[in-house]
């Protein structure tokens, strides 16, 4: 009777094997983007899934001051903040970011807005490394590129 049982098996934390990834931020768009790095991140891309265990892999983001946004975004979209006193909301446009010192901040919260809150997404966020420019100190690690230009194109209608 066992034979015909089907059971699940989860994946234990020592079990896991990550992998690292590259991926070229270059004219992509931002919230397609992110969303594939995110469940890069999970490691919802992997046969041995477990939502409760770290099975995420390591993704590098290379040029993410160059990702674009669809339609008016660039400078009808706002990112707010609050200072923690009374009427300290802040809101700055995502052009602005974008040609600010911190361009890749945009990418980073479209990423932590997608991984869940809570002890485990933290720790999942911390295996996500993104630089503004084409430079980057993870070369040892032999990234594999991710191509979530091709990704995009495969999972459209008609292509």
């Amino acid at each position: 009777m066992k034979a015909l049982m089907k059971t699940t098996k989860s994946a234990k934390p020592h079990e896991v094997e990550k992998k690292w990834h590259i991926v070229d931020a270059e004219g992509l768009v931002v919230g397609r983007a992110a969303s594939i790095i995110a469940n890069v991140l999970r490691g919802k891309h992997k046969t041995s899934f477990t939502p409760h265990v770290d099975c995420g892999d390591n993704v590098v983001v290379i040029n993410a001051d160059k990702v674009r946004f669809t339609g008016r975004k660039l400078t009808q979209k706002m990112y707010y903040k609050h200072t923690g006193y009374a009427g300290g909301l802040k809101e700055v446009r995502a052009d602005k970011i974008l040609e600010g010192n911190f361009p890749e901040r945009i990418l980073e919260k479209a990423v932590e807005r997608m991984i869940p809150r809570g002890p485990l997404g933290r720790q999942q966020m911390r295996n996500l490394r993104i630089f503004k420019g084409t430079e980057h100190p993870h070369e040892a690690q032999n990234p594999e590129v991710l191509d979530i230009a091709g990704m995009n194109r495969k999972n459209k209608v008609g292509a």
